[in-house]
């Protein structure tokens, strides 16, 4: 999944623009550093001495405050919205929240490399569904995003079911996260345009907490931290910084630069998974997760 920065990033998110662009390295520095901050979202969720879903909690929870001023400095109102898009509005951020609490369970399980590619794969979805809402088949390079994202995707899991049959379903949990997603930003596309982009962002975490503190509950999951820094650390570095400057560099670049910026992520969780959990990635890993990221580049594109 774009972890739930990333998905945030998407929100607001703006067609490329030329007046006023700030230098071209400054530009490229804050994309690749965003995706390296919300790449390291991970280890916070799996130091955290809560549940997975509890921590999901107080990453929403904890950006609440800095949403609403958001919103407010760039003149959104946060009233006012209609029965129809608030409906439509709590149906997507009901979805974020099990797509949430569906990856970070998975980041649990899983490798983390796999865990941050799959959670991505809401991209490739969101390529799938243009093919059946067009009603049309894929071509050229679109093809080759399919062969490669199915048979990456069939060689990791392969690869998970050989360590164990909890790290295959760490990759599932990730997968079902990927999916949900794409629902989300589907249930949302009508919102985005009658609404302001950090307006709709509070009202998502508005609905989205109460989703993720019931579902931490229901697990017996602790939900109170014991230690603050790795809910703090997931908050400011992923939340804060790696969704800021994320959103700060997308509207100045093209689909495609987005999409190849998009794989630091999984490669930094896989350096900092092999450096922190001994998680060893085989040759066959690497390309298998080379497969998938490049489907995900092109999906990105498109």
């Amino acid at each position: 999944m774009e972890n739930e920065g990333a998905a945030q990033a998407n929100l607001v998110g703006e067609a490329p623009e030329l007046a006023g662009r700030p230098a071209a390295w400054l530009l490229l520095a804050a994309l690749l550093a965003g995706n390296i901050a919300l790449a390291l979202g991970p280890w916070f969720v799996r130091e955290a001495d809560t549940g997975p879903v509890s921590a999901g909690f107080w990453r929403l929870f904890l950006a609440l405050p800095f949403l609403v001023i958001l919103a407010r400095a760039n003149g959104q109102r946060l009233t006012g919205m209609g029965a129809k898009t608030l409906g439509l509005v709590a149906l997507g951020a009901v979805t974020f929240a099990l797509d949430l609490a569906s990856w970070h369970i998975g980041i649990g399980m899983t490798r983390l490399g796999n865990a941050t590619l799959f959670g991505n794969a809401g991209s490739i979805v969101l390529l799938f569904w243009g093919f059946i809402a067009a009603r049309m088949l894929p071509k050229g390079l679109e093809w080759l995003a399919i062969v490669f994202a199915l048979a990456g995707a069939a060689i990791l899991m392969g690869r998970s079911l050989e360590i164990s049959n909890a790290t295959l379903i760490g990759d599932l949990f990730c997968l079902a996260a990927g999916l949900l997603y794409a629902v989300y930003l589907l249930t949302l596309q009508g919102a985005r345009g009658a609404f302001g982009s950090w307006s709709l962002l509070v009202w998502v975490s508005l609905f989205g907490c109460p989703v993720l503190l019931g579902l931490a509950v229901l697990l017996g999951e602790p939900v109170w931290p014991g230690d603050w820094t790795p809910v703090i650390g997931l908050f400011v570095v992923s939340q804060l910084i790696g969704q800021g400057l994320m959103v700060y560099s997308l509207k100045y670049f093209p689909p495609l630069v987005v999409g190849l910026a998009l794989l630091t992520q999984p490669a930094v969780a896989s350096l900092y998974g092999w450096l922190a959990f001994g998680e060893v990635l085989s040759g066959l890993d690497v390309v298998g997760m080379v497969m998938v990221g490049a489907a995900l580049a092109v999906s990105r594109a498109k």
